[in-house]
């Protein structure tokens, strides 16, 4: 069975994140889709690097086919690795330059330098979908605990960046769909130290065929929207 049923046959889909829980699950989707031809898996595992412009150039010119479908699967939220370590602030107090810096390399810059490397490939007059993994607490009407404020901000940014790419590629090419989708709080590396009061918790495989559902559903005419995993608008 399909998950891409509104797309033509042949699709060449394009994982940005291709190693992590929720990349590597809608990879694999991918990959058994007999609507597919081809799944690209980027990812440092395969010396992509988001936060490297020529890097991200480098990989949409080495493609051997135009793209149809991408997705751009990765996202930080806490970096034990980082100096100091990053994580979500709870206090002002407990910001730091260099945590907004990172984040916004990985949450909004990273994703719009795809978008400027990879859309143009998109076949005109042919069904495109470019999207990126956003997340519910970027939205800032939806923001009422407070907290986390990189990357509350790094994502809120990211959905002001697809909803103006989306403006844009209406006009360059109107068959094609921009989407943010937040897939829910997934048992992945990303979230796995906030999950103890998480009343719903995804396994990657479930998110994948959610989120491959809703791009599946979406119109040209929903570019720029922030989707959830269930295909419900979040507003910004």
């Amino acid at each position: 069975m399909t998950r891409l049923s509104s797309f033509a046959p042949g699709v060449h889909a394009v994982i940005i994140g291709a190693s992590g829980g929720i990349g590597a699950a809608l990879a694999d989707h991918l990959a058994a889709d007999p609507q597919v031809a081809l799944v690209t898996r980027l990812s440092r595992a395969t010396g992509f690097d988001l936060t490297d412009p020529a890097s991200i150039t480098a990989a949409a010119a080495a493609l051997s086919t135009p793209p149809h479908l991408v997705i751009v699967a990765t996202g930080l939220l806490h970096d034990p690795d980082f100096t100091p370590p990053i994580t979500p602030e709870r206090d002002l107090r407990q910001l730091s330059a260099g945590a907004f810096a990172r984040h916004f390399a990985v949450n909004a810059t990273g994703p719009a330098l795809v978008a400027q490397a990879f859309l143009p490939l998109f076949p005109p007059q042919h069904r495109a979908v470019f999207a990126a993994l956003s997340a519910r607490v970027g939205s800032i009407s939806d923001n009422r605990l407070g907290g986390w404020h990189a990357y509350r901000a790094a994502k809120a940014a990211l959905n002001q960046i697809l909803r103006t790419i989306a403006i844009e590629t209406a006009r360059k090419n109107p068959c094609a769909t921009i989407l943010g989708l937040h897939p829910g709080t997934v048992d992945t590396g990303l979230s796995k130290p906030f999950q103890r009061n998480v009343k719903t918790l995804f396994t990657p495989e479930h998110a994948a065929d959610q989120l491959l559902a809703v791009i599946d559903a979406a119109t040209p005419a929903q570019s720029g929207l922030l989707l959830d995993w269930a295909g419900t608008v979040i507003p910004y």
